[in-house]
């Protein structure tokens, strides 16, 4: 296959649906392959829990029952999976509207504004390989040879219509290229081809190097081809105009990424990260402890929560709720000491057995809030202090991040070999303090849940400040 020459990624999706219409179907299932140009680097497959019935006739067609969803995940368990393997990608699919119209609705009843830039093979197909009588992904499928042992099924068809669009890439390897129009005359295209395939942070600037934009991408110039080709929106067609400059920061590694594009979104304000951010992370989970002994949870807006850290945090009140009652349910919990459920008496859980009485006094504190302390436990830093290590923007150095007392003093990095009776103190002195912000402490606690046990050094009281 010829290779291309831009560097894009492109997430080639399938899904089956309980029906047609994004606007009252769920999706049942759902495939992304990761195509590079060159192959296949990565693949997500899962059913979904549509949480409504499946359409006779659609059941029929995939073979996917009400039954086999039952107990696959939700849409929002996945959401995430989704955007992290999506990301810097282009959107391609078979008819992609309908695939693409689907997963926005899904992300947009989470309050998240799911945007990808698209690329569609029936159009491309009728484009490159024209006069063929049908360009179903059937149709055409079967007029190329191309195998698809599972149709109607969202992997197979992902499949197939990643073997289309590789033959198609190699009628046009240049099909992606990035269009200049549009873009500003300061913007020079040696500037862009030498942006790094590495993990960093990159800024846009103005023709009076004012900072217009700040993101974060473990592939620098991919992520920024897919800005600079993103003719979607007025916004991304008004940032790419205005584009004169553009700086980066490599970091080495996502969490150092994540943290930087944090602070510097925090310190510079950049035009085209206020709406954007303003959606994010806006809600939170927090414990608190009432009157009557009981530890409660309960949802809040971050900016009133009086500096409290919240145990999570959410992209729009109702992604919040519907994470909260899954809570309950797997924790025993109550709903209204949860306040899901606000009433003078006892819960309606408690009336259908599902309750165990803490709401009206039944069970004991100290047994009602073991349960919530699991919970808790889930969410809080598996230690108050320590030093988190991971790969450095070069083989010779790690970078190293803080935390002292549950509060994050910054990263920086430090040679790679450090060692001997005060190997803390050489990694404490290579970090350049940082504020916390309302992002850092979900950036660091999700990063925890996956990150090996070796790069995290646990701080005794005597290596503390």
């Amino acid at each position: 296959m010829s290779n291309t020459t831009s560097g894009q990624r492109f997430a080639i999706v399938d899904i089956e649906t309980t029906g047609t219409s994004y606007k009252s179907g769920k999706i049942t299932e759902v495939a992304i392959i990761i195509h590079d140009g060159r192959g296949i680097v990565d693949e997500f497959t899962t059913l979904i829990n549509p949480e409504q019935k499946i359409d006779y006739r659609i059941q029929q067609l995939t073979g996917i029952s009400d039954r086999m969803v039952a107990e696959a995940p939700k849409f929002y368990e996945v959401a995430r999976q989704i955007v992290e393997i999506t990301e810097d990608c282009i959107f391609v699919a078979h008819n992609v509207s309908f695939d693409y119209n689907f997963i926005r609705q899904e992300f947009m009843s989470l309050g998240y504004d799911y945007q990808r830039e698209k690329l569609c093979t029936v159009k491309l197909s009728r484009k490159l390989i024209p006069f063929h009588k049908s360009y179903s992904l059937g149709n055409i499928c079967a007029d190329l040879n191309i195998e698809n042992p599972h149709r109607h099924r969202a992997y197979g068809d992902a499949r197939a219509t990643t073997t289309l669009f590789e033959m198609l890439l190699s009628i046009d390897p240049n099909l992606t290229g990035l269009p200049l129009q549009g873009l500003s005359s300061s913007l020079k295209p040696e500037v862009i081809r030498a942006l790094p395939e590495a993990c960093g942070v990159y800024y846009f600037l103005d023709d009076e190097h004012n900072i217009i934009y700040v993101g974060k991408s473990k592939n620098i110039h991919s992520r920024v081809l897919s800005h600079l080709s993103n003719c979607t929106t007025k916004r991304a067609l008004e940032m790419k105009n205005k584009v004169a400059h553009i700086d980066y920061e490599l970091t080495g590694n996502e969490l150092i990424a994540l943290l930087l594009e944090s602070h510097e979104i925090q310190r510079h304000l950049p035009v085209y990260n206020r709406a954007q951010r303003r959606t994010m992370f806006n809600f939170g989970l927090f414990s608190h402890l009432d009157d009557d002994g009981y530890l409660n949870l309960k949802l809040c807006k971050l900016d009133d929560c009086d500096g409290q850290a919240p145990l999570t945090t959410f992209n729009s009140m109702q992604a919040g709720k519907n994470f909260l009652f899954q809570l309950c349910e797997d924790y025993q919990l109550c709903q209204k000491l949860c306040h899901l459920y606000h009433t003078h008496g006892s819960c309606f859980q408690y009336k259908i057995k599902e309750c165990h009485g803490a709401c009206i006094g039944e069970e004991s504190p100290d047994h009602y809030n073991a349960r919530v302390q699991q919970v808790i436990e889930r969410y809080e830093y598996s230690q108050p202090s320590f030093l988190l290590l991971g790969d450095g923007r070069t083989s010779e150095e790690c970078s190293v991040v803080w935390v002292e007392q549950g509060r994050y003093h910054g990263f920086g990095f430090a040679p790679r070999d450090i060692n001997g009776y005060d190997q803390i103190g050489y990694l404490k002195e290579a970090v350049k303090p940082y504020t916390e912000n309302k992002y850092v402490h979900s950036i660091l606690r999700s990063h925890l849940e996956k990150c090996p046990a070796r790069s995290i050094i646990p701080l005794s009281d005597n290596e503390r400040m």
